[in-house]
């Protein structure tokens, strides 16, 4: 295994270096924001992106700071270095880090199913982040960050036995364009009739459907991804493979079901999750209301649950319309909600930091 302490240089403060690469991106932008906001742990706080963005100014932490251009030079002295880059910019660029000294925080799904990086979520496998013989740690996907941190608060009580999940993602999952192409439906079909006859959306929209496969306004499209075998796509088996690795059942059996959604930012899941023995709906919100990183708002009567509306922007995983399965009195079932580029993006990868920060110092 890497040394533990490895990466542990730290500037004139004694605090660690930092450096966020693809500090211009999307999720990038968000972490920044994130930054500024957390305890400060960190020394210098390097940025770096491509070489058409190096020379900008961003601000973090109050500080004005100039973008370095990606290169191998860029990471000397650095201890921890956050990776929100494209895949195939993480699977060249991380081991450059490493062997310049740094432990990795890698949010791309370059690594999440590699045995030799664990995939860490701080609220549920903390001790994980201390393995990591190829000195990079992994950060889940943005869908499966929505849930995870209620459902390892549930397992470590009753012991989860099988899952069922269907997600309603917001556009942002896709990036910017993403987020372009939904506002550019909207705008054209806001103020008509469509969405009353067969193919009218599609017919107004055209073939410009950007990222998704099918208009996203007016509409939901069940599918994310790319195609796997027998049906299946990318992302639901990633799903159900970082699931099962996250809370080590790698047998657990695992159906999801993932849905684009016209929502800007936050996805929401429905979840059924059936434990070892009975369970009971008290038990249960007494663990959900307790637990690091959940927000319980459940009282439907009244009309409070969940909804990305409301979620957006917060940290937490909120969770809400808790009840028994009618039909099996080991089962749960679950509506959650989580912004996907604060605690499904760039809220989780900085927590991970920390941890390997704290280690370090």
């Amino acid at each position: 295994m890497a040394d533990l302490r490895q990466g542990a240089r730290t500037g004139r403060s004694g605090r660690p270096t930092l450096a966020v690469v693809g500090a211009t991106g999307a999720v990038g932008t968000v972490m920044l924001r994130i930054l500024s906001q957390r305890a400060d742990v960190w020394g210098e706080i390097r940025l770096i992106a491509s070489a058409r963005s190096a020379g900008r100014k961003l601000t973090v932490r109050g500080e004005e700071t100039e973008v370095l251009a990606l290169t191998e030079e860029a990471f000397d002295g650095v201890a921890v270095a956050m990776f929100d880059v494209p895949d195939e910019v993480a699977e060249r660029w991380a081991p450059v880090a490493v062997a310049k000294g740094a432990v990795v925080v890698d949010n791309s799904g370059v690594f999440r199913m590699d045995p030799d990086v664990p995939l860490v979520v701080p609220e549920v496998n903390p001790h994980a982040v201390r393995m990591r013989p190829r000195g990079i740690i992994a950060n889940p996907s943005c869908t499966t960050l929505s849930m995870i941190v209620a459902l390892g608060a549930l397992h470590a009580e009753f012991g989860l036995r099988e899952l069922v999940a269907s997600s309603y993602q917001a556009v942002s999952g896709a990036g910017r364009a993403g987020v372009t192409t939904l506002r550019r439906q909207l705008s054209l079909v806001a103020g008509t009739e469509l969405g009353t006859h067969p193919g009218d959306v599609r017919r107004a929209l055209g073939d410009d459907t950007g990222p998704f496969p099918e208009p996203v306004a007016l509409n939901v499209v069940p599918w994310t991804g790319t195609a796997c075998e027998d049906g299946w796509s990318s992302e639901e088996l990633k799903v159900r493979d970082e699931a099962r690795k996250i809370l080590g059942l790698p047998g657990l059996p695992v159906a999801v079901t993932c849905v684009r959604v016209p929502v800007i930012t936050t996805h929401s899941l429905t979840v059924h999750a059936r434990f070892e023995g009975e369970v009971t709906v008290d038990k249960a919100r007494e663990i959900l209301a307790t637990a690091p990183g959940v927000v319980l708002f459940d009282d439907p009567a009244a009309g409070e649950f969940p909804t990305p509306a409301d979620v957006v922007g917060t940290d937490p995983t909120w969770v809400g319309r808790v009840r028994r399965a009618l039909d099996d009195p080991t089962a749960l079932e679950l509506f959650v909600c989580g912004d996907n580029l604060r605690k499904g993006s760039a809220l989780n990868t900085a927590q991970i930091a920390e941890v390997v920060a704290a280690e370090l110092s």
